[in-house]
């Protein structure tokens, strides 16, 4: 059986050797197919799944047997074998089918690996996870003989993503595919468009031997700045191992954080729409609230993850979703979905057209002190209980706090955020301040707040 602790809030993931065995991923293969063919409102794709996975080195043995458990289901799979997530959520949509099933571990240590679901247009997230874990717990699965399919989505996604974009002004970047899935793909999209590409780690290497795909950590973006610098390229692009986040870095090699690059991704839409609505994250900067808000958009401030955003981007009609993690939702002009590739091509477009570099996109916008993501160990049974402690100890103190997700503690000139990981045993932690002096004041108070309500968890 899978361990119990892999069914997330919004995938399910865990160490492969050690969580997910192959006959339980048999099992949960069987379980995705019997619930979407209980659910799906496509009468013609209701047997119908569309199967990707990752370049990890466990990848092909996990989908093997999501596959298998999927045909047992009574579905009829198209495997489109090694893949970006992106291009699995195209397959989906532009196929009709009932849903698919992406085998990745993201931007996690390469040991993990992972499944995200769709039904549909939409992730799974939530209780539709747990009720996987229950039709596995009762047996309770829908039964018939499917077939399996080998489908070519990479082309179709290629023409689909190149034919909107004509790049007035060419222009030099850099691209580090960090040995995942974008490489290849990427590749294939750049040769249609009018740009000069320079490529690094595009082969697809599940041991990720140069640095591990994470666009969000400083140290992995180290070969991008280098080449962004000595190329003398306008910009530089990073993607996470399943190609669905997005990193940059300016002309000068200085990082583009996830916030800012929504920031100017919301520039240039509300340019076109005025009052258009966005949706972002709690590790984001109160920058960018603000700036949407005076630019007359219209900012909603959720809950992390891909699942979480893309159902919150639905409701509320948003133009626009990101996070500082890198994922980018466009509705504009796209499918709403969190596709690196895409949003790489945006980002080009608009330095292309406005003729000046990625630095210069940001002119204007209030330069504050933060910190990246801090990311401290901490076990999956007790991180949960711990953020809660500390929300009640924070309000013992009279702080003001959002607790939309985690707890955002407002200070007199910043903000301080500690949240519980929904993919990994981490508590996430970020800090943003007017000064340098304020940011580790802030800093400081909630590391010992921490250390204090994980004493009294412990």
């Amino acid at each position: 059986m899978l361990n119990p602790t892999v069914f997330r809030e919004y995938d399910i993931r865990g160490v492969a050797e050690r969580d997910l065995p192959s006959e339980g991923v048999e099992l949960l293969g069987r379980a995705i197919g019997s619930y979407a063919r209980r659910r799906s409102t496509a009468a013609s794709g209701a047997s119908r799944m569309i199967a990707g996975a990752d370049c990890r080195l466990s990848s092909p043995r996990l989908k093997a047997a999501i596959v298998e458990g999927l045909r047992q289901a009574g579905c009829n799979v198209a495997d489109i074998g090694t893949v970006p997530t992106p291009v699995t959520y195209h397959a989906v949509l532009q196929s009709g089918a009932a849903g698919g099933v992406m085998i990745t571990g993201s931007h996690n240590p390469a040991d993990y690996n992972g499944f995200k679901v769709m039904l549909g247009e939409s992730t799974i997230h939530g209780e539709d996870i747990q009720e996987l874990r229950r039709i596995i717990e009762t047996g309770d699965f829908a039964s018939g003989e499917g077939s399996v399919t080998a489908v070519d989505a990479v082309t179709p996604y290629v023409e689909d993503v190149a034919k909107r974009f004509a790049f007035p002004r060419r222009l030099k970047a850099v691209f580090d595919g960090g040995n995942g899935t974008a490489g290849p793909v990427l590749k294939r999209v750049l040769a249609a468009l009018n740009v000069e590409p320079v490529e690094l780690f595009f082969d697809m290497d599940g041991r990720f031997p140069n640095h591990h795909p994470d666009p969000t950590v400083p140290k992995y973006l180290a070969h991008l700045q280098a080449a962004v610098r000595d190329s003398g390229a306008e910009l530089g692009i990073a993607f996470d191992g399943d190609s669905d986040r997005i990193g940059a870095v300016d002309e000068r090699g200085e990082v583009v954080y996830g916030d800012m690059l929504m920031l100017i991704f919301a520039r240039e839409i509300l340019a076109r729409h005025p009052g258009a609505t966005f949706i972002s994250e709690v590790k984001s900067s109160q920058v960018l609230y603000d700036t949407i808000a005076s630019l007359g958009g219209r900012p909603i401030m959720w809950k992390t993850g891909h699942s979480l955003i893309k159902a919150k981007m639905k409701a509320e009609g948003a133009a626009l979703a990101g996070e500082m993690s890198g994922h980018m939702f466009f509705a504009d002009g796209y499918y709403g979905y969190d596709d690196a590739l895409y949003a790489a091509l945006r980002l080009i477009d608009i330095v292309s057209r406005s003729g000046r570099p990625l630095s210069a996109q940001l002119e204007g916008v209030p330069a504050m002190h933060a910190t990246p993501e801090i990311r401290v160990d901490s076990e999956d049974e007790t991180k949960f209980a711990i953020v809660a402690e500390a929300a009640r100890m924070l309000a013992e103190r009279s702080y003001q706090v959002d607790e939309t997700d985690g707890v955002r503690v407002r200070f007199p000139n910043g903000w301080g955020l500690l949240r519980a990981s929904n993919t990994q045993p981490v508590l996430v932690m970020r800090f943003e301040a007017g000064t340098a002096e304020d940011l580790a004041e802030y800093q400081a108070t909630m590391d010992d707040l921490l250390a204090e309500a994980t004493v009294r968890v412990s």
